[in-house]
């Protein structure tokens, strides 16, 4: 079946410069860090078809294609990556965190690009504190090549993070639900308890952490 939308660079050609594609991944699960990229493409015309046609949202494609399409695009794009720590999504709230792993985000590609992009469209409807003109585009990543594809480097980022993580704290099945609050995770946090990579301040950790003191 077609998506109801396929992205294009239409809103990067209304930009003459380089346009960063923004967008998040990890405000709902209850562990782990949110993880921001920033992508752009410096020479659009040359995104092969074949690449062009597969890119969509991430959580619209399988974790296998994911994989395939994060390995070709580096050749094809600077990126920026950006972090917000467990801490920080405690301390601030989640859509902070978010906002300053966006930023992270910018900040690293301006690094990468040697220039600051002249444009940043960034998916939903919060947008970052930039320097340069920001653009929010609600359902961003079927719209814009530019986000759907740092919608895939955000979540194979993240996904890799997590499994790690969850080779290092074994039985809440990070490496399969990435800290979402799936059955198995909410199992392991009734045997095992809370992690230090927990978000406290989310409803079911703070309701056993107050079982736990």
């Amino acid at each position: 079946m077609m998506a109801e939308f396929s992205p294009d660079f239409s809103l990067e050609q209304a930009s003459p410069g380089p346009v960063a594609g923004v967008d998040e991944v990890g405000r709902g699960p209850w562990a782990g860090p949110v993880v921001a990229a920033a992508v752009v493409f410096p020479h659009r015309d040359s995104l092969p078809a074949v690449l062009r046609d597969g890119l969509n949202d991430s959580k619209a494609l399988s974790a296998a294609r994911r994989e395939v399409l994060f390995a070709k695009l580096h050749a094809y794009t600077v990126i920026g990556m950006g972090a917000a720590s467990v801490a920080e999504i405690d301390s601030l709230n989640i859509l902070q965190a978010t906002l300053r792993a966006m930023t992270r985000a910018i900040t690293q590609l301006k690094g990468r690009l040697g220039t600051g992009p002249c444009l940043a469209l960034v998916d939903g409807t919060h947008a970052p504190p930039l320097s340069c003109p920001v653009q929010t585009v609600t359902k961003g990543d079927s719209k814009s090549l530019s986000i759907a594809t740092a919608s895939i480097v955000a979540k194979v980022s993240r996904d890799r993070l997590m499994a790690e993580l969850g080779r290092r704290y074994p039985g809440f099945g990070w490496e399969r639900n990435a800290g979402y609050g799936t059955v198995e995770h909410r199992e392991g946090l009734t045997r095992l308890g809370i992690t230090p990579h927990h978000r406290r301040s989310f409803k079911p950790i703070k309701m056993l952490s107050q079982y736990e003191g």
